[in-house]
């Protein structure tokens, strides 16, 4: 907005110019027109978006964020998991002993979420022996070349950033590796669609200079491994959906700014989802969703025959 007018000076000065518009001393400096800044995302806040609009309003955009009063059990065995062979992998490969494995999870172990302690050593030994499976399988010389390694790329519209489980180093190129610790198995279509790995090897060949077109997804506990060869147009592609929906999520922001109503400006997308949202409680139409106990997602693996 204009700034009011400055008092007028004594008769004896002639009285001051009134105040440009703001937008005539734009054009005047040659800054009309000028693109908006990048937006800044990782893929896992863009698949928020995607996800459910609300949700990410009440993650990215509400000021003070609305607390999280649930803590999922899938999420503290994934965790737990990722940062035990993110540690492993960090030893020299002269000490990746399969002994190691009990205290590298130990160490990592989240515990929030389980239903009691019994359920929660259940799944510690579970998860263990997906992982003793894992490195029995894998090169002992293996030398990533990232291990929970952040790659970042800019275009015309993202400031896009990314952290990938591992960057292995094949031949001339490079690929990107995501481990998953769900119930349900992996398939190709999954790596062929995920556009998480798709903008980890967009990024990756950014950051290295190096050709990234293979993706691959390992599922631990089935011990498969899944992949997708992309070609440059097929990375592309992921971009552009990529900025695509980062102009939609500028748009809805700026809706809001303007006094739109967030709940338009930012709908919510019902679905099965809804269950696990960590925003359910205050979100009505997410309440439509059955509720899940937080331990519902890891029971199936020590309880399999027990209603959840």
């Amino acid at each position: 907005m204009p700034q009011e007018p400055l008092p007028a000076s004594p008769p004896t000065t002639p009285a001051p110019e009134p105040r440009r518009p703001e937008a005539e001393i734009i054009e005047q400096l040659g800054f009309e027109g000028m693109p908006e800044p990048l937006f800044v995302a990782t893929p896992s806040k863009l698949a928020s978006f995607e996800d459910c609009p609300r949700r990410y309003r009440h993650a990215y955009v509400d000021r003070p964020t609305p607390p999280k009063d649930v803590h999922w059990a899938h999420n503290s065995l994934g965790a737990s998991v990722h940062t035990a062979l993110r540690n492993w992998f960090g030893l020299p490969p002269g000490h990746r002993r399969p002994g190691e494995l009990v205290r590298l999870l130990r160490a990592t172990w989240v515990s929030e979420g389980y239903r009691n302690e019994q359920q929660e050593r259940a799944v510690f030994a579970i998860a263990l022996g997906w992982l003793e499976r894992y490195v029995a399988d894998a090169d002992p010389h293996l030398d990533p070349i990232g291990v929970e390694r952040t790659v970042a790329a800019k275009t015309s519209v993202l400031a896009l950033s990314g952290r990938a489980d591992r960057i292995d180093r094949r031949g001339d190129e490079l690929v990107i590796v995501d481990y998953k610790t769900g119930r349900f198995g992996v398939t190709e279509d999954e790596a062929r669609g995920s556009a998480a790995l798709a903008l980890y090897a967009f990024a990756a060949g950014q950051v290295f200079r190096r050709a990234c077109h293979r993706v691959e997804l390992h599922h631990l506990p089935t011990g498969t491994v899944v992949g997708h060869e992309h070609s440059d147009a097929s990375l592309r592609r992921a971009v552009d959906r990529a900025e695509a929906t980062a102009r939609d999520i500028q748009a809805a922001e700026r809706a809001l700014d303007e006094g739109a109503d967030p709940d338009i400006a930012f709908p919510t997308t019902p679905g099965t989802l809804c269950s696990y949202c960590d925003f359910r409680k205050i979100c009505p139409d997410g309440q439509g969703a059955p509720a899940k106990q937080p331990w519902a997602a890891v029971a199936s693996l020590v309880e399999p025959a027990q209603n959840v």
